[in-house]
């Protein structure tokens, strides 16, 4: 295999770009790199179309901030077979998948899009808050699950929602048993969500 110096530069972009992946090292960004280049041009141009159009194609639900498509609500808030009287407050879009493969939860949820971090100059002004408060005036949830990892900004943030939602809600929970303590839930299986969900306790 050549060295990185040997790439010709617009293999060398492609590497680089492939690395800023999660997970993704030199060595894996090469490979795939290298795997990309042995396409037919026009499987190549396909999957080249279909990252392109990520950001045209997918948007957010106007209602909870999940991906969807349009402008339509997204799969779950438009299914007739949720319980819209529970809501599960989650980090970020992505821990909805993991959540949903416990299959213990039938409610909607709120992608808060982040966590309390002044570390990182995240304010409650930068969290999908007050979105989440007028979803709850009309006095239909009954109940709202705070889904957030157990580290230090997770547990902040779920204790200043906590607050903020008292008296706006009947009940508001944290998932309880089966989460390591500053485990992050994105990590965490099926079983071990579904455990925490059936065990959750009141904040």
């Amino acid at each position: 295999m050549p060295t990185p110096a040997e790439y010709p530069e617009p293999l060398e972009a492609l590497i680089g770009h492939l690395k800023q992946l999660p997970g993704v090292g030199r060595r894996s960004a090469e490979r795939m790199a290298l795997a990309l280049l042995k396409l037919q041009p026009e499987k190549l141009r396909d999957f080249g179309n279909a990252i392109a159009n990520l950001p045209i194609a997918v948007s957010w639900c106007p209602q909870c901030g999940n991906i969807t498509t349009g402008d339509a609500p997204c799969r779950i808030c438009a299914s007739p077979h949720r319980d819209a009287a529970v809501i599960c407050v989650v980090e970020d879009f992505t821990r909805i998948a993991g959540i949903e493969k416990s299959g213990g939860f039938r409610g909607l949820y709120h992608v808060l899009g982040g966590r309390l971090s002044p570390l990182d100059d995240a304010g409650e002004e930068q969290l999908h808050i007050e979105s989440l408060e007028r979803r709850l005036a009309d006095g239909t949830v009954r109940e709202v699950i705070i889904a957030l990892s157990g580290d230090v900004e997770g547990r902040a943030t779920a204790l200043y929602l906590a607050r903020r939602l008292s008296g706006q809600v009947e009940k508001i929970t944290q998932l309880a048993q089966g989460l390591p303590a500053g485990g992050d839930l994105a990590y965490a299986d099926s079983a071990t969500i579904l455990a925490a969900l059936s065990g959750r306790r009141a904040l």
